[in-house]
């Protein structure tokens, strides 16, 4: 997969980056969502330093993705079904 090289801004500094073709939108949208995050900080809090809009945007952010993230489902366990019929297999072989 090639990679497309970016120029992104978040707080008003540039930052360059290579990321995979398939990612470029998602890039821009994360930076997108990052400035929303720090203008709204700005606008509602006394905060105008740019590396605390920075951190608190990102901990805004990151508490917003876990939350919406879905549970990873666990595969069943069917070990004991497994168990049961690996006895019941050695059961029949014996009344052989």
């Amino acid at each position: 997969m090639s990679k497309i090289a970016l120029k992104i801004n978040i707080a008003g500094r540039t930052y360059p980056l290579n990321v995979p073709e398939a990612e470029v939108e998602a890039v821009h949208n994360a930076a997108a969502e990052v400035n929303k995050a720090i203008d709204l900080l700005r606008k509602n809090y006394s905060v105008n330093d740019t590396q605390d809009l920075l951190a608190m945007s990102a901990l805004q952010l990151l508490t917003k993705a876990k939350a919406e993230a879905k549970p990873v489902e666990k595969a069943p366990d069917y070990s004991d079904i497994e168990a049961a019929l690996e006895a019941l297999r050695q059961d029949l072989s014996n009344v052989q």
